[in-house]
């Protein structure tokens, strides 16, 4: 295949790292607005509020919530959309690292808080915005090698919390989505948004899976980036199962990882007819990636190029986070648009 453009590899490397990040915390022990033994901290002599405290485990942390945080810095653009969705726009004060477009209904909110980074902001740049949670997307979020561990923060006073993809459970679900909204919900004293949330993301999954009930399931290739490899979703991803709620088959679910490489050979021997282009800076543009597929002569009897049936995805639509539930639908109407009309 000939080299348009250098395959992104940063989310790989992530993923493959992120237990260990997980692990370097495991004997982390933080609370939130704890008081010292002479009773200084002012939080801890204020009523606690109704529902605190409230302790979490998360990515091998366990934390104390004595009230909900109150200055919070999301790393990564799906944990801020997430934040915005349950109405705590108030209390955010830093946002870092956009993937793609907002989401429409979120835009003037998200616009609202300070971006502090392009990509992933110094530990300095954090702490400058004096919050008390740090909120991070992928395990880079909380890097040692860059001095942003979780130790660190939570030797700044700082409380962190991981999305659970990066957890080390290595399967990701849609469950994965509506108890990372529930936890955050818990965490900052809105459960019953957070419920709601959950009951509407699951409605949507719902009307668009059920548009689809029925039909015969689309052989798709997940395209990540990549040229002589092809960087794919594999059957532990969230992709695999959203692909499989909008009426597709993932043909590289038997890839037991999140993601992985796949030769050119494989994409060709299994004759996808839908290729689900994932979207995001870094790996190229979208009209790239599709120039380059539809350029290769090796691909050109593949149905999907033959035809050129793409599905643009936000890679924030394929994480745990509240697009997931709007990427069925997306999925579902380029699978099956015969179903929508």
């Amino acid at each position: 295949m000939s080299q348009l453009f250098t395959p992104a590899r940063t989310r790989g490397f992530l993923r493959a790292t992120a237990a260990a990040v997980a692990l370097s915390s495991v004997l982390l022990t933080t609370s939130c607005g704890a008081a010292d033994e002479s009773g200084g901290d002012a939080k801890a002599t204020a009523a606690v509020p109704a529902g605190f405290p409230v302790t979490v485990d998360n990515c091998g942390v366990r934390t104390t919530y004595d009230r909900p945080p109150s200055r919070v810095v999301t790393i990564h653009q799906h944990p801020a959309e997430l934040m915005l969705a349950l109405g705590l726009k108030d209390r955010m004060v830093g946002t870092a690292f956009p993937d793609s477009a907002v989401l429409p209904e979120l835009k003037e909110d998200y616009e609202a808080v300070p971006e502090l980074a392009r990509k992933e902001p110094s530990f300095e740049k954090v702490l400058d915005a004096e919050p008390d949670f740090v909120y991070g997307g992928y395990g880079s979020a909380f890097a040692e090698k860059e001095g942003r561990s979780r130790t660190a923060f939570a030797d700044a006073g700082i409380d962190t919390y991981l999305n659970r993809e990066y957890c080390g459970k290595k399967k990701v679900t849609m469950e994965d989505t509506y108890d990372e909204v529930r936890t955050i919900g818990k965490i900052f004293g809105v459960p019953d948004r957070a419920d709601k949330l959950v009951t509407d993301l699951k409605s949507r999954v719902g009307r668009a899976a059920g548009k689809v009930e029925g039909e015969p399931d689309v052989p798709v290739f997940v395209y990540d980036s990549g040229d002589k490899a092809a960087f794919t979703a594999g059957g532990k991803s969230l992709g695999t199962e959203l692909i499989r709620l909008a009426g597709g088959e993932n043909v590289f679910a038997d890839l037991d990882d999140v993601f992985g490489d796949v030769s050119w050979e494989q994409v060709i021997e299994r004759r996808p007819e839908v290729i689900a282009v994932y979207d995001y800076a870094g790996a190229g543009s979208v009209e790239q990636k599709k120039r380059f597929l539809l350029s290769q002569p090796a691909l050109a009897d593949v149905p999907a190029v033959r035809n050129k049936r793409f599905v643009v995805l936000p890679l924030t639509a394929t994480l745990v986070g509240i697009r997931s539930a709007y990427a069925v639908d997306d999925l579902a109407r380029g699978l099956h648009p015969e179903s929508f009309r």
